[in-house]
């Protein structure tokens, strides 16, 4: 279907969703006598998948009230980002760029769907993406590769042309673990903790002047040939 593919995180990495994020949380762990602050959220929540979140953090109430929980959370988040998404620096441009060069593009996230279809509707993206592949909607979720090896299915591409971009260890790790080149940005981590997941680089949005060099390479195209005289 396509001949090289861009792989995306929702959540930090098309986005800078976290604060939101962290709000609805406080507030639905506030019914069940949980307090959230950032370190919790940064270890126990930040790019995992919702029935884990539940096991971390909940462990106290009835399993049977986990995906109840979960959606009302997430029911509460959507509500919250009306008018209040914006797209990480440089990534419009970017993604326009690299549609016009014929690049597949797949959100792969373990956001619920409803979160994804919204969010990108919030930011304008719908039509960029040719693929939405969930670890929610697979029988392994990040930081299992399962996501990112089921998108690089749906794309028809293999790993080593494509490269995934991410903002949290669970997916971190899953896209350095399914073979693709990743980019970390540094909406969530710094640089070091980034690289010490397995990923290439570090950015901290798509305005970065390493991005497009360290794209091109990836993907194997052809170095620009400059001319003289």
């Amino acid at each position: 279907m396509f001949t090289e593919a861009l792989l995306f995180d929702l959540d930090g990495t098309l986005t800078d969703s976290d604060p939101i994020h962290m709000i609805a949380f406080v507030e639905i762990g506030r019914r069940y006598g949980v307090a959230i602050d950032e370190a919790i959220f940064r270890e126990h929540i930040s790019g995992q998948s919702n029935r884990l979140i539940c096991r971390n953090l909940f462990g106290h109430v009835d399993p049977a009230l986990w995906d109840g929980i979960a959606d009302a959370k997430e029911a509460r988040f959507r509500e919250m980002i009306v008018g209040k998404l914006t797209p990480i620096p440089g990534l419009v441009g970017f993604l326009a760029r690299e549609r016009a060069r014929g690049a597949g593009c797949a959100v792969v996230s373990n956001a619920p769907r409803a979160n994804v279809v919204a969010m990108l509707a919030a930011l304008g993206l719908t039509k960029d993406f040719d693929a939405i592949v969930l670890g929610s909607e697979l029988p392994r979720s990040k930081p299992d590769p399962l996501p990112y090896l089921t998108a690089l299915e749906t794309l028809g591409v293999p790993a080593n042309r494509a490269v995934a971009f991410e903002d949290a260890v669970p997916g971190l790790l899953a896209a350095a673990r399914s073979g693709v080149a990743t980019v970390g940005l540094t909406t969530s981590l710094d640089g070091e903790a980034i690289l010490a997941t397995g990923a290439h680089l570090a950015i901290p949005d798509y305005d970065a002047p390493e991005l497009q060099p360290f794209v091109d390479a990836a993907l194997g195209r052809p170095a620009a040939v400059t001319s003289i005289g």
